[in-house]
Parts: C-alpha cells; structure tokens; sequence
C-alpha cells in the first residue's frame, strides 16, 4: 500500500529533517511540501473550496529547501512537491534545482506541479495567469530539454534561450516524474501529452475511476502505456476504508494529511497513529 504524508502548516515550525526521518521510519512512501511564496494582503482570487483565502496561506516553508534538508537523512522516501507553482518560478533555474535535489537524493524526487488559483501572487512573482496552464506546459518542455540535453535551446511565447549548458543532470531517466496536480478540465490530456501522472485532491472513488478509464483510453489513443502514468489522490484522512477504496478505484498513492502540532513530539505521536490507522 503506497501511503504517503503532506506537511501541515504552518510548514516551518516543525524540523524537516525530523518530519521525513520519522515517515520513513512509519512505512510512509513519500513527504509532501506545497508552495505559496506569498500571500497577496489585498487579493480578489477565490479560494479552491470556497470562503476567504486562509491565514495559513502566509506560512509555507520553501519545499526545495525542505525537501534537500529531508533528504540528508533519508534513504528510501520519495521527496516530492505537492505542488510546485510553475509559473512562478523560471526554468532556468527550476531544472538546475530540480536535478541538484535528485542527483543528491539518488533518485527520489516526485515533481508534483500546479499553475496555481492566485491571480495576484501569479503576477507579482512573474507569471500570466490567464494563460499559466499554457506557461506550466512550455516551462516543463524546456526543463526536460534542459535535463536530457548537454546544450538545450528553448524558443516559445513565455521562455526563450539559446544554446545552454546546464548541470547536474537528473539521476532518473530521463527526468523525474511530472505530475499534474488539480481538477482543471483539461487536466488529463495534458497528463497524456506532457505529464506523468495525476495528483487530485478532491475526488471520490467513483470519479477516480471513472477518470481512471478516461485516463487509460487518452493515453492508448496517444501510444503511451497507461500503467505508466500513475494518479496520487493528495489531502486523505488517515482512514485504512478510504484509502482502499481509492487505491481500489485506481489510485497508485493516497497521500494522507497531519494536523498541525507544536512540537516534534506532539507530531511524531500523530504519525505513529496516522501510520498505525493507514498502512499497518
């Protein structure tokens, strides 16, 4: 059973190195941190379930920086980004960041991605949000030049450069999986044309594997292996029933979500039950 765990927030209260340590120790497969680099004071954009952008939203930890530092002891966790605003950030430097973190880990990056709900945090940290899904996919085609090429050039609307040298290159072949987070409506065929898997938040059993199928018949139209592209349901109850059922529906990984604690004990004793609740 491929269970894994998201990071509460406040993200930085709790050491990550500590947070990944213990997972690893519980049979969690994978440790999940999001991004949100600022939280506009003054914002029109709506919250993804409804009512007023959470205070919380101003209290995430960088997930590079926490993945890098959850990896130094570590062996076997996957370290992934649950998720990565792509817009936000250039490629360029992305994919450098990326690789560094791969290389050190020995292959344990999971690349989860998003275009992001925040009209204004998009545009105050560069990116177009009218057109982010159509920046997320050039982004992600340019980084996997970058990964697999030793001079990669890139030439469209949002990214443009000339030959390049970029390095290290991934440990996995021939990048870390890409995976797309959210329930946008083209989302799955973009998983097929550009992705690597699929990581909803918001799902039922019966939508998974009604999506499941879609999934499958897409990717068999477009010569891809549908057993290569894999679903992680983000944002569970600790709840052994639902875990199956979703796994059951199709789902490849359900990553479960702690509550915020205020010490590492106080975390570590909701980890042991979440693990004891989910995956024992």
């Amino acid at each position: 059973m491929s269970v894994g765990t998201s990071v509460p927030l406040p993200a930085y209260t709790i050491d990550p190195a500590f947070m990944a340590r213990k997972a690893e120790e519980l049979g969690f497969d994978s440790i999940w941190y999001a991004e949100h680099p600022v939280l506009p004071v003054n914002s029109s954009s709506q919250f993804p379930s409804g009512g007023p952008i959470p205070e919380t939203y101003a209290h995430f930890a960088d997930p590079f920086i926490a993945l890098a530092r959850a990896s130094s002891v570590t062996s076997t966790i996957k370290l992934a980004t649950g998720i990565t605003l792509v817009p936000e950030r250039n490629p360029l430097l992305l994919a450098g960041e990326i690789a560094s973190l791969d290389r050190f880990s020995d292959g344990r990056f999971i690349f989860g991605i998003g275009a992001g709900w925040n009209r204004e945090e998009t545009e105050l940290m560069g990116g177009d949000f009218d057109h982010r899904w159509s920046q997320v996919r050039e982004s992600i085609l340019a980084m996997k030049e970058l990964w697999t090429k030793d001079e990669a050039e890139f030439h469209g609307r949002f990214y443009n450069f000339p030959p390049v040298k970029c390095n290290p290159k991934p440990v996995q072949q021939p990048h870390p999986p890409v995976i797309l987070g959210g329930m946008a409506k083209n989302v799955l065929r973009r998983v097929v044309a550009w992705g690597d898997g699929w990581m909803p938040n918001r799902i039922t059993p019966g939508e998974l594997e009604e999506s499941r199928k879609i999934l499958d018949t897409l990717a068999a139209e477009k010569g891809r292996d549908p057993a290569s592209l894999t679903i992680t349901v983000y944002g569970q109850p600790a709840d052994r029933n639902q875990i199956q059922s979703l796994l059951d529906a199709g789902a490849d990984r359900v990553v479960v979500r702690p509550e915020h604690c205020d010490t590492e004990e106080e975390m570590g004793q909701q980890l042991e039950r979440m693990a004891e609740a989910a995956i024992r």
